[in-house]
């Protein structure tokens, strides 16, 4: 099959901001069989898009695999160059590429390369299943870190000395780990924006037509199913009868009576099952549609006060602020900020 090109090197265009120059980063992307090209692909994006929007390169990535040979990706494509690992330079950060079948493409060669490289302190990161290899190389023990929806639940059992999230992505010291699709945008995008500044990260997403940076509090959407299995439809069919009355939310008592069980036998589903009272899950959903409308449209926070189920502004900043961390109207006012930041400042030599 023909292999794809130009991805091993930094793409360079007149930019749109002008600063002293900066020091170059450069990031690896070891692909493992089977990978999964959206995510490798809006990780390398959205390094080049940095490139371009900063007139320099910042940037420089190379992609990897264990011989050297081009992978070939879930989707039947290969890239090229694809460089031997053992040709690696210093990097900044080497990012494992997973996808389907991880397990089948973590080979003891490639744990002991890894294990190798933690050795000599590189940092590691992981995209979309990439994570798999790092916890079997025992290289997420006592970190914090982040693997596609998919794989959670088993690698909770699995490797109990990782602390696994739901979130989009997890930087803890020197891991660096993401769910897939297009998650490693966020991740680069926050990356990006810690050295480069909120203004770079927005020109970005604008160019990519992405709404909204999302960052390390926005959580995977894990679907219920995932969660606790297809048969368990009467926790599903509660859930959703959750989702369909946002606005105006069913008490547990209208819920018993439209799904035919009991306040008992429902209170009991959540707590084996999700780990919480039917109440509290109820609350989490709310205020996660509140978030979207927060983020994403200009509608008054009254409004969404209203749309998402609240008595009052005043409950709603509480219960918000309890789940997020500040209130809603600080979380609007911090992204309108980063949306209207300046350039990166110039130096005396610009």
């Amino acid at each position: 099959m023909p292999a794809c090109s130009a991805l091993s090197h930094s793409g360079k265009a007149p930019g749109k901001i002008r600063h002293v120059p900066l020091p170059r980063s450069t990031y690896g992307f070891l692909t493992l069989p089977r990978y999964s090209m959206i995510a490798l692909s809006n990780a390398v994006e959205t390094l080049r898009m940095a490139n371009t929007v900063t007139g320099q390169t910042v940037y420089d990535w190379s992609i990897f695999s264990l011989d050297g040979d081009a992978v070939t990706a879930s989707n039947g494509l290969q890239l090229s160059p694809t460089l031997p690992l053992g040709q690696i330079a210093k990097v900044d950060i080497l990012f494992v590429c997973g996808g389907i079948s991880v397990r089948e493409s973590v080979s003891p060669k490639l744990l002991a390369t890894l294990r190798r490289l933690a050795e000599r302190r590189v940092p590691l990161g992981a995209l979309c299943t990439g994570g798999y290899a790092l916890a079997k190389a025992g290289l997420l023990d006592r970190y914090r870190a982040t693997i596609h929806w998919e794989n959670l639940s088993a690698l909770r059992e699995e490797f109990p000395r990782i602390n696994l999230s739901d979130q989009l992505f997890t930087i803890d010291r020197d891991r660096f780990t993401c769910s897939g699709g297009v998650a490693p945008l966020d991740l680069m995008l926050h990356l990006i924006e810690s050295r480069l500044g909120a203004r770079v990260s927005q020109l970005i997403s604008e160019q990519f037509i992405v709404d909204r940076v999302r960052n390390d509090r926005d959580r995977q959407y894990v679907p219920l199913r995932a969660q606790i299995g297809a048969s368990h439809e009467s926790l599903i069919h509660v859930a959703q009868l959750m989702e369909a009355n946002i606005e105006k939310p069913l008490s547990l008592d209208d819920i018993a009576a439209r799904s035919s069980l009991s306040r008992r036998q429902i209170e009991r589903l959540f707590k084996r099952h999700l780990g919480c009272v039917p109440k509290r899950y109820y609350l989490q959903m709310r205020l996660k549609r509140a978030r979207e409308l927060l983020l994403q449209t200009s509608m008054p926070i009254i409004d969404i006060t209203t749309a998402c189920g609240f008595q009052s502004p005043p409950h709603f900043s509480r219960c918000y602020r309890a789940q997020f961390g500040c209130p809603p109207s600080a979380e609007r006012s911090r992204s309108a900020t980063q949306a209207a930041a300046g350039p990166v400042a110039a130096g005396p030599s610009d």
